[in-house]
């Protein structure tokens, strides 16, 4: 056998106590390092899925809804306004309902803003006619306002397009800062593993250079520190997807049936993302061990 090939013969106890041993004093904060970064990407991630659920749910809604608002003329009352711009709204295809709203309901719908009764008898409120549209052919903005024009009925309608836009904007900008926010994770955790590689075969060095003398590869080495790291990135990430997990379940539960709001809510099926966490921080390690051991490796004369 060729005294390139002769390390592979020695025991492999003897391997990882010599140069990378099973228990090393420093290791301990470099795994507390990459659990609590594993715990912020699981946590982003849940955050994410949930708010992306939202934002479909809100779009969903809106695109199966539109609102007439209706300004009486002539010797027409408002309410009778609304209520031949509902009949006619709901003669158009692809309306599933059409209904005019009353005083007291608009009055609902403002209390958000303005508190439970703090509005005056006095005030003019708009007239409004709340449409529910078929969800596999809505009827369009423009062929509303065809039919309350033919009817002679002066309104505006909104079918929630611009808002949409919004909330499509908004999930976007989500998932855009969530795959940022995991990048830098990913790459804070590597850079800590090249750290850590650094490190360790600097203080190995004399090591290094007796297998060297027995006819060890570069690559050989650096697949022991390869090995070492990205089990116990594993082993950091794991902790921390357990632990992001845990924190997940609990808000799930004090959520109720929203999950936590309706802004975030979260499904039990949002926790399984914390699965991946493991194996994608034990690729991140290798691949960070094996690129800085090889270039140190290979810079040595």
């Amino acid at each position: 056998m060729s005294p390139a090939r002769a390390p592979h013969n020695a025991p492999a106890d003897f391997r990882a106590a010599s140069l990378l041993p099973r228990q090393d004093e420093r290791a301990g904060g470099l795994v507390f390092t990459v659990a609590v970064l594993a715990f912020l990407a699981c946590l982003a991630v849940i955050a994410t899925l949930a708010a992306d659920r939202a934002a479909r749910g809100w779009v969903t809604q809106l695109s199966s809804s539109a609102t007439i608002q209706v300004r009486p003329s002539g010797d027409e009352t408002g309410p009778e306004a609304a209520a031949r711009a509902a009949e006619t709204a709901a003669a158009v295809k692809g309306v599933v309902e059409a209904r005019a709203l009353d005083r007291k309901a608009a009055e609902t719908l403002l209390e958000p803003w303005l508190g439970k009764g703090n509005l005056p008898a006095d005030l003019p409120l708009p007239f409004l006619v709340t449409v529910e549209l078929d969800p596999k052919a809505p009827a369009t903005a423009v062929s509303l306002d065809q039919a309350m024009a033919h009817a002679h009925i002066d309104a505006s309608v909104d079918d929630h397009s611009r808002w949409m836009q919004d909330v499509r904007r908004s999930g976007n900008l989500v998932r855009v800062i969530a795959a940022l926010a995991c990048a830098l994770i990913a790459s804070a955790a590597g850079s800590m593993i090249a750290f850590a590689t650094r490190q360790g075969l600097a203080a190995r060095r004399d090591v290094v250079e007796v297998l060297h003398l027995c006819g060890a590869e570069d690559s050989f080495i650096a697949n022991l520190f390869m090995v070492r790291f990205s089990s116990l990135a594993f082993r950091a990430a794991a902790y921390g997807a357990i632990a992001a997990a845990a924190a997940g379940a609990l808000t799930r539960l004090a959520g109720g049936s929203d999950g936590f709001t309706p802004a975030l809510p979260i499904s039990w099926l949002d926790l399984a993302s914390c699965i991946a966490a493991p194996l994608l921080g034990a690729a991140v390690a290798a691949v960070s061990a094996k690129t800085v051991a090889t270039r140190i490796l290979r810079a040595q004369p």
